[in-house]
């Protein structure tokens, strides 16, 4: 038998995504929460997010006016880096950072013994600004963005902390949620960058329908 397919326009295919992730939701959720979790099942194909997605007291309002007033997102990932409305948040005054390719940061991470990607969150510290960290790879990061925190030398805006993998991932994550900041965080074992840019990009979009 011929698989049946839907004739649906091009510019009519996101809504009609969005459509189908609304009638297969497997229970309520938040209604202000929605478009980030709706937007991240959309990225995934994962309903277990309605479910793992954790979200610190009042996050949602802390995060969009860090937005407006300039806030910058720092990655762990090119990949979530490209996957970031970059144009949007720029009409906020703000830009998408990752040094996880620098040589000064690799080179770093060698003399140190630490990853690349605990260099990156070192190098970002001095960016001036509201500062959003977007960890959709790398616990260490997450680890050492705690370890930042602890001893007062960054607070972030916002944190959301979606590594994906099995070393320490789901460790990390509980860290942050004991740390005093706003988080958005994927917990357990799933996540990745495309869900770290999914939850950028749900964020710049919200505002943008103000």
């Amino acid at each position: 038998m011929k698989a049946k397919l839907e004739r649906i326009a091009p510019m009519d295919i996101e809504s009609r995504s969005f459509e189908i992730i609304t009638n297969e939701l497997p229970h309520e959720i938040d209604g202000s929460l929605a478009p980030i979790i709706k937007r991240v099942i959309h990225a995934t194909a994962d309903f277990e997010f309605a479910d793992t997605l954790c979200f610190s007291e009042g996050v949602l309002e802390k995060a969009l006016e860090a937005i407006k007033n300039g806030a910058s997102i720092i990655t762990d990932t090119t990949m979530a880096k490209a996957g970031i409305n970059k144009r949007l948040l720029k009409n906020y005054g703000g830009e998408v950072y990752c040094f996880i390719g620098d040589e000064d940061v690799a080179q770093a991470a060698l003399k140190n013994g630490t990853t690349r990607a605990v260099e990156s969150m070192e190098k970002a510290a001095p960016l001036k600004g509201p500062l959003i960290f977007a960890i959709g790879n790398a616990p260490t990061a997450l680890v050492k963005l705690h370890e930042m925190i602890e001893q007062g030398r960054i607070n972030p805006a916002l944190v959301i902390g979606v590594p994906v993998g099995f070393v320490n991932v789901v460790q990390s994550k509980e860290l942050i949620m004991e740390a005093d900041v706003p988080y958005i965080i994927a917990r357990g074992r799933k996540g990745g960058s495309n869900v770290a840019a999914a939850i950028c990009n749900a964020l710049i979009y919200m505002l943008g329908r103000e």
